[in-house]
């Protein structure tokens, strides 16, 4: 299997599955992982190790040799006596990443397939580089090539060889504070919602430290335990489940300093509990209730055979149709009759306040003095004399007697 880091893309995603529960129950998203657990062994420089093996057919048995070994504080240590001064690596190895092997006086005896072995226990993180080395006798046969799986070597006998063997990765750094480098968040995706724009959920870090998002019900409903760094579980509880709970939950472990990046997908659909089911069609006698187990409701199933189930639904559609219509008569005949009301009390108010109407009342003309126009008969040479004459008819000249004024003032 390979290592879960950054490096890795595509060791990113750990898994993938698909969970289903009930409503209102309760879930769990199993996510765990050990290599998130800080142990309590502090001897850090026993944690990082490199060391080479060989395996050679030099002597016809093809067997596994353990060549030299270096931990990040330690000197190194040469098995063999053979190999005293004779091969090693770089003294600053874990400070800038190189692990080279160095071999001095090269002989056929070193043929073989070498190989460098990366540890980090603490971090359980391991990484192996394998090289081909070949002894030749010729000097214009030395070369190094690639034959689709590892670097090859053809090295001159006599001569020092270095095997390559280079890791600069951030998992070879010094330790930080433990606070800063583990944090263990949860993300949620409601259906249709892409990635990018998911819910967070919680974030706990080794410290201690938790933050919750969201409203207050979904912090109480979704937790993690406060012993998640301690036993490596960080399991997301999901109390209650409702429909509104389905979506892709995604459980994010993240150490920094051991360049551990995992993640885990979850596919939570949440359905209906299971209920029972009583059936009419069928003859068979039902078993005796047990008053000491809680039973849901129960749900009653009809089969109507399929004629009749056509000919009531035809039935149902006629006669909908035979209410709507006399709905909507009854509410014709109650607006006529409304507007009818209306108009005969407006009637009834028109009249009682006494509107008179010119066209009911006769003119009684008995009064007025008959004129018989032929026997006014007026020759008029213009319109100006003919005007005075009408006038002088319908009123007539009023007689002033100024002397009789006069003779009433003088008097006095």
């Amino acid at each position: 299997s390979v290592p879960a880091d950054a490096s890795n893309p595509d060791s990113v995603v750990v898994s993938v599955l698909n969970i289903s529960a009930t409503l209102g129950s309760q879930a769990v998203l199993p996510c765990k992982s050990y290599r998130m657990v800080w142990t309590q062994d502090r001897l850090n420089d026993r944690q990082r190790v490199v060391h080479w093996d060989v395996y050679s057919n030099y002597y016809g048995d093809n067997k596994m040799e353990r060549l030299c070994d270096m931990y990040s504080a330690g000197d190194q240590r040469v098995y063999s006596s053979y190999n005293q001064g004779r091969i090693f690596m770089p003294q600053n190895a874990f400070t800038d990443g190189n692990f080279s092997l160095v071999i001095k006086d090269v002989a056929e005896s070193d043929e073989g397939t070498y190989s460098c072995n990366l540890h980090h226990h603490y971090c359980h993180l391991y990484e192996t580089v394998k090289i081909q080395l070949t002894i030749t006798k010729k000097a214009e046969d030395a070369n190094q090539y690639w034959d689709g799986e590892k670097p090859v070597i053809v090295a001159l006998e006599g001569s020092t060889v270095m095997l390559p063997c280079v890791n600069r990765n951030h998992i070879w750094t010094e330790r930080h504070s433990e606070e800063e480098q583990q944090v263990v968040h949860w993300d949620r995706q409601p259906p249709g919602v892409p990635h990018d724009r998911a819910d967070r959920l919680i974030d706990l870090y080794a410290s201690g430290e938790r933050r919750s998002y969201g409203p207050l019900f979904i912090r109480q409903k979704m937790n993690i335990t406060d012993t998640a760094f301690a036993l490596g579980d960080f399991s997301l509880r999901i109390s209650e489940l409702e429909s509104a709970d389905e979506g892709t939950y995604s459980c994010h472990l993240h150490h920094h300093y051991c360049g551990l990046h995992e993640r885990r997908i979850y596919q939570v659909f949440v359905k209906e509990p299971v209920r029972e089911v009583v059936n009419l069609t069928t003859r068979n006698i039902a078993p005796a209730v047990d008053p000491n187990v809680v039973r849901g409701h129960n749900v009653i199933n009809v089969i109507i055979p399929e004629s009749r189930v056509h000919f009531f639904q035809q039935l149902g559609y006629v006669l909908a149709t035979l209410l709507l219509f006399v709905v909507l008569l009854i509410i014709v005949v109650l607006v006529t009759r409304k507007r009818r009301q209306r108009g005969y009390e407006y009637n009834v108010k028109k009249y009682g306040e006494k509107d008179v109407n010119l066209k009911e009342f006769t003119v009684d003309t008995t009064d007025l003095t008959q004129y018989r126009s032929e026997d006014i008969r007026l020759d008029y040479k213009n319109n100006i004399l003919k005007e005075k004459a009408e006038q002088a008819r319908s009123f007539p000249a009023k007689n002033i007697d100024l002397d009789k004024d006069f003779r009433k003032e003088y008097c006095k």
